[in-house]
């Protein structure tokens, strides 16, 4: 690898794997939805150039991924859960239409390696199950963001079939944490509402907690040790909610719920924000499709990482450490003080999880 290509560039992910790349030599372009965001996400960080461009529309930024050796598709519509309702013409568009067209488009331009970034939702288990790559979800089991991403692999194994010269594999990340979050994704503003004292209680549910260094690491690891077809499980440490607010309010220096959330408040609140979403337009953070997905997978996060320790020299980083960086990287940044007077003004809960 000399020169990477990289969707999603300004993402908890996509941003991180950029910094490591050009750490590691790398040249980079990075694919943006905004140069303004770009720019302030990497503030003329040598060797990387800006791609202004939306995976809705890969045609229009293809002449881009000419002269690139790598291909790390990270970008992907997560945020359906933030608006109520129903997505799918979004996430197909995006998430499996767009896949298929990045693909098509990287081997025109003479790229033969590409490596894409998956999810834990294409994985599944009895609570309490040690879950490897092989234990796939299947299609009636999912909603229709993990439907998608189930669909996205499809595309990429379907595309080696038909294209032995190409070399692809996926990684498999869970619940992303990590400094330069400036979504924020829903792990950075729940880092916002317990140190603004916006969170009401602890909710149900169990969770794989990841920093997205450590994806970014597994993602450059894949292109280069990779085998070609395989998943490589990312996920972090199973915990629960119970497990991780003492431990960020620890760390934030600020008190935080210790009772949990009844469900029949959780069903209320939903169908509240439900209602909010289709008058107002505007997203919410908690909707009844991540309500029933946190039911349902609860004790179903307990992944098994053997394969990516073995093939890709996968570790972790200390949670403490994770958590520590974050937080550091919000207060360093004014965040706290410049978003506490507008969290103040609504509610939040911070249940989204993005994998």
């Amino acid at each position: 690898m000399r020169s990477a290509f990289v969707t999603g560039a300004t993402g908890l992910l996509g941003n991180n794997l950029v910094r490591e790349l050009v750490a590691r030599g790398y040249t980079v372009k990075g694919l943006v939805r905004s140069r303004a965001k770009g720019e302030q996400q990497f503030n003329n960080l040598p060797g990387v150039e800006l791609v202004v461009g939306d995976m809705a529309d890969v045609d229009a930024f293809a002449a881009s991924l000419q002269g690139c050796d790598t291909v790390f598709h990270t970008a992907a519509f997560f945020r359906d859960n933030y608006k109520g309702g129903s997505h799918w013409k979004e996430l197909e568009k995006i998430n499996v239409s767009g896949t298929r067209r990045l693909l098509n488009q990287a081997y025109r331009a003479g790229i033969r390696r590409f490596v894409h970034t998956s999810s834990i939702a294409v994985l599944d288990g009895a609570p309490g199950m040690s879950i490897d790559e092989t234990c796939l979800r299947a299609d009636a089991d999912a909603d229709d963001y993990y439907r998608s991403k189930i669909l996205a692999d499809r595309v990429i194994l379907s595309f080696l079939e038909a294209h032995p010269e190409m070399h692809a594999c996926m990684v498999l990340p869970g619940w992303m944490w990590g400094p330069a979050d400036i979504g924020p994704t829903s792990s950075g503003q729940l880092v916002n509402d317990v140190v603004n004292g916006k969170l009401p209680g602890l909710i149900p549910g169990t969770f794989s907690v990841v920093d997205a260094r450590d994806v970014a690491g597994a993602l450059i690891a894949a292109a280069k040790h990779g085998r070609r077809g395989e998943r490589y499980l990312a996920a972090g440490r199973h915990m629960t909610m119970r497990q991780l607010v003492p431990v960020l309010g620890r760390i934030a220096g600020v008190k935080t719920p210790v009772r949990q959330l009844p469900l029949p408040f959780l069903y209320t609140l939903a169908v509240v924000q439900e209602i909010y979403a289709r008058l107002t337009g505007k997203p919410i953070l908690l909707s009844m499709a991540t309500l029933r997905l946190l039911i349902r997978e609860e004790y179903r996060t307990c992944f098994n990482h053997r394969k990516s320790e073995q093939e890709l020299g996968l570790s972790f980083r200390a949670l403490e450490l994770t958590i520590t960086d974050t937080v550091a990287w919000y207060r360093d940044h004014g965040w706290f003080e410049k978003h506490s007077a507008r969290a103040s003004k609504k509610k939040s809960s911070s249940v989204m999880v993005d994998n």
